[in-house]
Order: C-alpha cells, then structure tokens, then sequence
C-alpha cells in the first residue's frame, strides 16, 4: 500500500473538518442570513449533482459508470467465494443518491468561500497596476471554469484525440499521455492560485482603509476606540479568509493526487506501456508463499491472512473505480468553486451598493 495515500486522506479530513467548522459557526449568526444562504446553496447544488449524474460518459468521461460495474462485479464474485449469495452490495440509484447527497454538503460548504473569493478578485483588480497581475488574477479566477472543461468530452479530449484534420483523422497525443497532461494542468493551475494567495489577502486588509474612507464621507462623529475596534475586526478575520481561501486549494489539490496514486496514473508525460498493477498482483502470492515454516506460527499466519484480505479488498476497490470516483469529485470542486465565484461575482458587481 502506498502510505502517501494515508496523508493524503488525513489531509482532506482536515480541510473538510475546517470547512465544516466554518460552516457550523454561520448555522450558529441568527440575526444574518449566512444561514439560509447554505441551505439554499446546499439544495442548489443537490439538485445540479443528480442532473450531472444522469449525463453520459459521451459528454462528461469520469468513468464512473464503467468503475461501478467493475466493482459490483468484483464484488459479487468476492461474496460468491465466500459462500455468500448477494445481487451486488449497492444498487446505481443509491450509489448515485449517496454521491449526490455528498456533493450538496461538499457544495454548501463552499459557498462562502467561493463569494469571499469573488469580493477579494475584484479588490484585488482594482490594487493591481501590472497587466500581468492583472492577467493573472483573470486566470486563478478562472482556473476552476478551465478544470471543469478538461472532463468536458466534445471540447477536450474529443478535439485533441481526433482533430478535424481534413478527411483524416490524426490523434495529437495518446489518451493515457491526456489523462497524464490534465493531472498537470490541475496541479499548475493550483499552484497558480497559491502563488496569488498574497494578493487576495491584501485586498481583504485594504477593507479596513475603505471602510475609514466611506466614514470620512458620512455625516456625524465617531469615538477612537469604535474606530480601532472596526479596524482591528478586519485583521482579526484575516485567519477566516485564509482558510476560505486554502481549504478549497488543499482539497482540489489532493484529490488530484489521490487520483494519481489510486487512478494508477504516470506523473511522465509519455508513461511505460507496462502498467505496475500486473506485476504487484503476481508478487503477493509469491511473498505469501515464498515463507519458510516459522517458529511462531501465529504471528505469521496472522500477517499471512491479513494480506490475503488486503489483497481481495485491493481486487474489489479496483483503479477503475477509484479513477471514475476521484475524477467526479474532482471536477465537482472545481465546479462548486466556480459556480460560487461566479454568483459572488454579480452579486458583489451588481446588486450591493457602493
């Protein structure tokens, strides 16, 4: 078992926790409506799941119709060695009920980090005075919208595998050298989002200089120590933003690499024709067998029976699932953030008053 995927797994719980707990606290503001903006999000993004779940693979590849049959299949033989009469040990419309429920929770947990991200691009546009600043806030702002196309089949993978090249058809580059190109083109573009961390995070501290500026233009006095106060919220809310801004990240950014790992993908961009699955299947019988009698049988028996049981779960939970899973839940943060963004983006350009 590759121990990076352990990481890999305790990070996301650590990012979800963090977004839960952020959550949690607007479900706790009575007087605001941050709560009925994630039940109404949450609902939005129920909905949008099951209409995504029922397109085909010719417009959306995740593969997650092929991983469910394998691992149904996969199963029902493991029961069936075990002695076990089963149908399968979920039907498709619970599995895909259960993804749909888990999308609207991953959904309403960013929402306020998609709207907050949306007000700190356009302070941010408004600091920057380089176009290539500029052009590069436009880019992280829409790298969640350019994730979502990469599983898009009729604008990506179709365009570049079969290329109107006249009558002939010739493929660009191969599909697993594709699947190898978007797992990179996520992890840059992530990086790219890091990379302008600083940026968004100075937008939100310059509320402060804004929120003095429009009290100058009101009528009336105010004592220093309100004055500090609302200075000093701003500051103190900085730890919020950031997380806003980096769970998501770390979330989009790890189920990418458990995508890799999981998907048995090749960080080269021309991979071996030889997959290492093969090889990995014939080395555990032969690392089981291959034991010599020893002196104390229990421990070795034990060891022996739990990798043989890792070994049947290795064969249910086969790289085809974990690829169409994975694939679907990546694409499905990038479009949550994307989505988000983008409402927080009229909302804050068109419909607040300055």
């Amino acid at each position: 078992m590759n121990i990076s995927v352990v990481w890999c797994l305790l990070v996301l719980a650590f990012a979800v926790k963090v977004l839960f707990s952020l959550t949690t606290h607007y479900f706790k503001v009575e007087d605001g409506g941050e709560r009925s903006v994630c039940v109404t999000f949450g609902f939005f993004f129920f909905v949008k799941a099951m209409a995504i779940l029922i397109v085909t693979e010719n417009y959306l590849e995740f593969g997650l119709e092929s991983g469910f049959s394998n691992f149904s299949e996969s199963a029902m033989q493991f029961l069936e060695k075990q002695g076990l009469e089963s149908q399968g040990p979920v039907s498709k419309l619970t599995f895909k009920l259960f993804l749909a429920v888990l999308c609207s929770l991953i959904g309403a947990f960013l929402t306020f980090p998609g709207l907050r991200l949306a007000q700190m691009h356009l302070d941010a546009l408004n600091l920057a005075t380089e176009k290539i600043t500029q052009t590069l806030l436009h880019i992280n702002f829409l790298a969640p919208l350019f994730m979502v196309l990469l599983w898009v089949k009729p604008i990506t993978k179709d365009y570049i595998m079969n290329p109107p090249l006249g009558k002939e058809s010739v493929p660009l580059i191969s599909e697993d050298t594709f699947d190898t190109v978007r797992l990179w083109i996520i992890i840059l573009l992530c990086a790219l989002r890091l990379a302008m961390m600083r940026h968004h995070l100075q937008a939100y501290l310059n509320l402060a200089q804004k929120s003095v500026d429009q009290m100058k233009k009101e009528a009336g006095r105010i004592s220093m120590v309100d004055l500090q106060k609302m200075v000093a919220r701003v500051f103190y809310y900085l730890c919020v933003i950031a997380l806003q801004y980096v769970a998501p990240l770390v979330m989009l950014l790890h189920t990418t690499l458990l995508l890799k790992t999981l998907g048995n993908y090749s960080w080269g961009i021309y991979p071996e024709l030889n997959s290492d699955t093969p090889g990995e299947n014939s080395l555990l019988p032969s690392s089981v067998y291959s034991e010599s009698p020893p002196a104390d049988g229990k421990m070795k028996v034990t060891v022996v029976q739990i990798t043989m049981a890792l070994g049947s779960l290795k064969n249910i939970f086969t790289p085809l699932l974990f690829r169409g899973l994975l694939s679907f839940l990546t694409w499905w943060i990038a479009a949550c953030l994307f989505s988000t963004s983008l409402f927080g983006l009229f909302y804050h350009q068109y419909l607040t008053v300055a």
